[in-house]
């Protein structure tokens, strides 16, 4: 009888993919910060299905509760999204009642957005659904405190690079409109 051995990712050392060193699967940061994320978006997803929101649209509110009127590209700058991804949010916002838009009187190319008053509604559930999420977080408050600042500066150090980069190459994404 011969004996089946099966080995898992953390068994099979990186070089083994052939002459170029690569990390294995788990040693990637990509991965690990692409697990993470999504993991978050699902352990949101049932705190905000009863406020009918997705967590893509609870981000635009929150943004809006700090400020508004927001313009689509401030939105897209605090959110990291480009107006062709945040424009149709928003307009799913818009026919649920959430939000409304309006061109701005002092100059028409932009457009305001602001939550009604059903949006405005909401806010008063968002501790909840911060406080929820936090129980949930295997993380001690002060793990949660430092993985934020150490992700908070890796995003804008990133950002700033790519911007950089976008300007030397002369790229037309991040550029005013």
């Amino acid at each position: 009888m011969t004996g089946k051995t099966t080995k898992s990712a953390s068994d099979v050392p990186a070089e083994a993919a052939g002459t170029i060193r690569v990390p294995r699967l788990d040693q990637q940061l990509c991965f690990a910060l692409y697990s993470a994320s999504g993991l978050m978006t699902k352990a949101y997803r049932p705190l905000l299905e009863p406020l009918g929101l997705t967590y893509p649209q609870y981000l635009v509110m929150l943004a809006l509760w700090e400020r508004a009127p927001s313009t689509v590209g401030e939105l897209g700058a605090a959110l990291g999204l480009d107006s062709a991804t945040l424009t149709p949010l928003i307009k799913r916002m818009e026919a649920g009642g959430l939000v409304t838009r309006r061109r701005d009187a002092a100059d028409e190319r932009r457009v305001l957005v602001e939550p009604t008053a059903k949006g405005r509604a909401l806010r008063a559930h968002a501790q909840d659904v911060s406080s929820a999420l936090a129980c949930s977080v295997p993380l001690e408050p002060g793990e949660v405190k430092a993985l934020h600042a150490t992700l908070t500066s890796l995003v804008a150090t990133m950002r700033e690079a790519s911007d950089r980069r976008d300007e030397r190459d002369g790229s037309p994404f991040n550029s005013p409109s």
